[in-house]
């Protein structure tokens, strides 16, 4: 019934010239206040005295001696764990992990370009793959450089008081403070990732906006003005996406103090951008013919290679998220691997015993639902339990792509919420079923992992209609029907796939 009203309102909403002009204003203000800022921030810091770690200066209780300290011996105070993000000596930064991290990063920006931008190219039809790729491309940018302004500081800094359960601090607006000096041998670190520089970790943190961010275009593909996709993910990054990722993965966020367990994004990514899709299909209506026409894919070879990218960027993905190239960072790999595997064949299966026949959409379709499922649990479970992730979400976004899409009525083009929502949401339960307390340390608990993906959905459902209405208040949203007609390559960026 939410959805229904937020769609009702959107579509009864006109676009007067003037509160569109007074919209870009207000965004042009806004653009220089932050630039402002962040040259004010910038300097600020510089003139600081340097945030550096300094040892406990409680005493610890008494402690053996190491073998080779004689019994007289003083053993050296352990130092402070951080609270906050700040500077360590450049020794203590463990370079085999900081060498995973930075091959992590890699392969989860490859995930985005050119994984997405292929997976999705390939299953429009030939007059929009082009449009489809320059979103991809775009969002990459637009993403990155507000992640550098803002999204990081909002997502991972502790923040202050009550307000600091909910959204991050402004120490690293702009990335101030992700200092190296050589001179002194110091390092920023996150104090969520200290054995790695903090360069590092929010780059990696930044592929993971990015490819959320990418996931959503899935959804309101062939019929979206490229202007009105800008301005709406950059809104969207920053007020929906750097948010829920501090819920989540900052320790003071509300969801991490509950317990709620998201190894690397089944709520954060998956359901977010699962919901996020599913609210704009309804907002923007359904494509012209859908549901009369077919809708034949371009290339689904090219599908199939951008399916092939994002199984092999998910190792990054998963077991980068172990921040550490360590025994959960091995085990996390083995995991997704098998999950996938089990979600290709379980797809499979399904559309086999349906249709009649497998199809190479399907089983791509469903390695990404395995690999969706598992993303939650991947460093608390066994790989036995990876198979049961990897067979429930095969059939579960099977139904979710076909029967519940059916049911909802909602054009979302290329099943995000019927893959990643629901992919999602299995994974997310099925972690509370599955974590295994010698794995993670913790016990899972299914009550907590389902206040935690509720709630993740209301926001992230509540908030993306109120940005696609500010978005409405400066561009339309929806192309016309002859430039829907004529294709988004020729109508928005006035370029042709191919001769």
């Amino acid at each position: 019934m939410l959805i229904v009203a937020i769609v009702k309102f959107l579509q009864s909403i006109e676009q007067p010239r003037r509160a569109c002009m007074k919209t870009l204003r207000w965004m042009a203000a806004s653009l220089c206040l932050w630039a402002g800022l962040g040259l004010a921030t910038q300097q600020a810091h510089a003139q600081q005295a340097p945030a550096d770690v300094s040892p406990a200066t409680e005493q610890p209780a008494p402690m053996t001696p190491p073998p080779g300290l004689g019994a007289g011996a003083a053993v050296p105070a352990p130092a402070a764990p951080l609270s906050h993000p700040g500077r360590v000596g450049a020794d203590t930064i463990n370079g085999a992990d900081t060498a995973w991290m930075m091959t992590s990063t890699a392969l989860v920006l490859l995930m985005t370009l050119p994984g997405i931008a292929l997976f999705y190219g390939g299953m429009v039809r030939r007059k929009s793959v082009l449009n489809v790729m320059a979103c991809v491309v775009a969002v990459c940018a637009i993403v990155s450089l507000l992640w550098f302004a803002v999204g990081y500081s909002i997502a991972f800094t502790p923040g202050s008081g009550l307000l600091g359960h909910f959204v991050g601090g402004t120490e690293r607006l702009w990335f101030s403070g992700l200092d190296y000096i050589k001179d002194t041998q110091k390092v920023a670190v996150s104090h969520i990732a200290p054995n790695i520089p903090e360069s590092v970790y929010s780059m990696f943190q930044l592929t993971f906006a990015i490819i959320t961010a990418a996931l959503v275009v899935g959804s309101f593909v062939e019929r979206m003005r490229f202007s009105a996709t800008l301005i709406f993910m950059a809104l969207w990054t920053v007020i929906v996406y750097a948010p829920i990722a501090h819920w989540v993965w900052e320790p003071n966020g509300w969801l991490a103090r509950m317990g709620a367990l998201d190894f690397a994004g089944g709520s954060v990514v998956h359901i977010n951008a699962g919901v996020a899709g599913l609210v704009c299909a309804y907002a923007l209506g359904p494509r012209r013919g859908y549901g009369t026409e077919a809708f034949s894919p371009f290339n689904l070879g090219l599908t199939m290679a951008g399916a092939g990218l994002l199984w092999v960027g998910w190792f990054g993905f998963n077991a980068g998220s172990a921040v550490a190239a360590d025994g959960r960072a091995g085990l996390a790999m083995a995991v997704t691997h098998i999950a996938a595997s089990a979600g290709a064949l379980s797809w499979m299966a399904a559309e086999w015993l349906a249709r009649g026949r497998p199809s190479l959409l399907g089983l791509c379709s469903g390695l990404v639902a395995g690999l969706v499922a598992i993303t939650p649990a991947a460093g608390y479970v066994s790989p036995g339990s990876a198979v049961v992730f990897g067979l429930v979400a095969g059939v579960a976004c099977y139904w979710g792509a076909t029967g519940l899409k059916r049911l909802l009525n909602a054009d979302d083009s290329l099943d995000v919420f019927g893959v990643h929502g629901i992919g999602g949401i299995v994974g997310s339960l099925l972690t509370g079923v599955f974590a295994s307390k010698t794995i993670a340390g913790v016990e899972g608990s299914v009550l907590i992992q389902f206040v935690g993906a509720a709630s993740v959905m209301l926001y992230s459902l509540v908030m993306t209609g109120l940005l696609l209405w500010l978005t409405s208040l400066c561009v339309s949203l929806r192309v016309d029907e002859n430039a829907e007609s004529d294709g988004l390559d020729i109508d928005q960026h006035a370029e042709r796939l191919g001769a």
